[in-house]
């Protein structure tokens, strides 16, 4: 059997329960988001063997750069299309100017300005260690996205 006084206690303590929660609700419905970290970043966009072209990865992995890069300041994107040692010093060294050549038109294509763009191309160049051991992971272009608060 409760009394007015139990009641009365039973209706505090739920109003002061609901009142929690909205207050909880109101809290949770307000989206923090953090800053844009404009800080320089650099991302490796591999290709096949002898080959110059931006794979689907490859791709995925520029447009992830220029999302992280859009709320920034562009101050500078450095491109350096690289080759392993297998072939000839020539072919390789326009093998990797072509794989810079294409990151850097796919960079364009998804929204980082051009004009800020130091391409080079190293080719076969460094791939051997002084022991005359390969370099693994050599088919690739770096690129360095020089970033600051907008």
């Amino acid at each position: 059997m409760m009394t007015l006084r139990g009641t009365a206690s039973v209706a505090m303590i739920l109003a002061l329960g609901l009142g929690g929660c909205a207050a909880m609700k109101t809290g949770r419905d307000r989206i923090v988001k953090a800053p844009p970290r404009c800080a320089d970043q650099t991302v490796e966009v591999y290709f096949d063997a002898e080959s110059a072209e931006v794979t689907k990865e490859g791709r995925a992995v520029i447009a992830a750069a220029a999302r992280e890069g859009r709320p920034c300041k562009v101050a500078g994107v450095d491109v350096l299309g690289l080759s392993d040692s297998a072939g000839g010093a020539d072919a390789n060294l326009e093998l990797s100017k072509r794989r810079a050549q294409s990151v850097t038109a796919a960079l364009a294509a998804a929204g980082l300005p051009a004009g800020e763009f130091k391409v080079q191309a190293a080719g076969q160049a460094g791939s051997l260690t002084a022991g005359g051991q390969a370099r693994p992971l050599r088919r690739r272009v770096d690129v360095v996205l020089h970033l600051s608060p907008g």
